[in-house]
């Protein structure tokens, strides 16, 4: 993604859509793009979308699975 750089705990800074309402395809739920992580995991980096839902509760999914609510 163009723009985008990673910062502190691999957070990628810069994501048009932080703090945007998102939908988790996976599990349909909505709620406010808190933070895009790259974790390592088994050799491999994967992108993690962090979801902050209207009740305070944080959850992930895949950062491919996230689309902007309009």
């Amino acid at each position: 993604m163009s723009g985008v750089g990673v910062g502190s705990f691999f957070h990628e800074d810069g994501h048009p859509w932080l703090h945007r309402t998102v939908r988790d395809i996976a599990s349909r739920g909505e709620g406010e793009l808190a933070a895009i992580v790259q974790e390592k995991t088994g050799g491999r980096t994967v992108r993690v979308a962090h979801i902050r839902g209207a009740s305070g509760v944080e959850w992930t999914t895949a950062a491919g699975n996230i689309q902007l609510v309009s």
